[in-house]
């Protein structure tokens, strides 16, 4: 499995995605730029500029049309992907943490850190997608979320409902028209909560966190199902179709890095099984933590970004398909 290395960024990734076919990739970093990349070869498409700030998130619609990204520079814009023209910025007091697009792409989800005063707010935009350029400035939903802030956010099964993930390791699923709770699972981990990535169906979700573990929650009352602990804190996990398989990336923060993380295999990114709870296999590569990972759609793939400011595309080999590490369990053949 030789990966494609995509040099386009000069600082950390921060987020990676795939658009809904997985032909393209769409990666942000700490250096201000968004890139696209063609996910087969690795061939940069184009660049999204315009933003003064470290990139923290970035979302692309189920069409490919529009890409909305938040940063470090208060605001939040609204791009054309084929053009890379920006059509819209919305300004907020300060920093967007993260952004998601609802299933239908008819609305915008964002959190804004808490700093300087401001409380940390999740706001809920309709996108004009008659018209890009005009958007409305004002929310349609706004509520600020009292307690642990929030660090990742997503629509989950439709856009009523929101869950949230947060510093203290709470999780919450949300009512987004009365902006209210409705179900709050306190002790979901630890410390704080890294990633939530969706299954396909958005029937449950996976959370990795600081506190050394993945868990993989059901989405309408957010019970833990799975539990993957590691050595290691994890920025981001993902769930792979097509196999039972569960990635994990991560690594030390960089400030507490040693020479001997590099050997004992803590930037590596883990393949788990994701119902026996096991670990099955590691894939090298990274120079420093893996912040953030994808997986292609048809799961034939799948992206990393590390803080060593690369991506790695790797294509599964036919023995990843073919291997049966617990013998045949049914498995459905591709």
């Amino acid at each position: 499995m030789r990966p494609i290395l995509l040099q386009g960024h000069e600082r950390s990734l921060t987020q990676i995605k795939y658009n809904r076919e997985g032909d393209l990739l769409f990666t942000c970093s700490k250096d201000h730029v968004i890139n696209v990349w063609y996910s087969h070869n690795g061939e940069r498409l184009g660049t999204y500029e315009g933003h003064n700030g470290t990139v923290w998130s970035a979302d692309v619609d189920s069409k490919s049309e529009f890409l909305v990204t938040g940063c470090a520079d208060n605001t939040m814009k609204l791009w054309e992907v084929s053009t890379g023209k920006c059509v819209y910025t919305w300004e907020f007091d300060t920093a967007v943490r993260r952004v998601a697009f609802s299933e239908d792409d008819k609305q915008i989800v964002q959190i804004t850190e808490q700093r300087m005063g401001f409380q940390g707010a999740i706001r809920v935009f309709n996108v004009n997608r008659q018209d890009p350029t005009k958007q409305s400035a004002q929310p349609v939903y706004e509520f600020n979320p009292i307690g642990s802030k929030v660090t990742v956010i997503a629509f989950a099964k439709d856009s009523n409902t929101i869950v949230t993930g947060h510093e203290s390791g709470k999780l919450a699923l949300w009512d987004v028209r009365k902006g209210e709770e409705i179900i709050t699972k306190e002790r979901a981990h630890n410390d704080y909560i890294t990633d939530l990535q969706f299954s396909p169906d958005r029937s449950y979700l996976i959370t990795s966190s600081k506190d050394k573990s993945a868990k993989l929650h059901e989405t309408k009352n957010l019970s833990t199902m799975k539990t993957y602990p590691t050595e290691t804190p994890l920025n981001s996990a993902a769930i792979a179709p097509l196999r039972p398989y569960i990635l994990l990336g991560g690594g030390q923060e960089a400030m507490s890095v040693t020479t001997t993380s590099m050997r004992q295999g803590k930037f590596e990114t883990r393949f788990w099984h994701k119902v026996f709870e096991e670990e099955v296999g590691r894939v090298k590569g990274h120079f420093g933590p893996v912040n953030t990972i994808a997986i292609h759609p048809s799961g034939r793939s799948y992206a990393s970004g590390g803080e060593d400011g690369f991506v790695r595309v790797h294509h599964f080999d036919e023995s990843y398909f073919r291997s049966r590490p617990y013998g045949d369990l049914g498995e459905v053949e591709d």
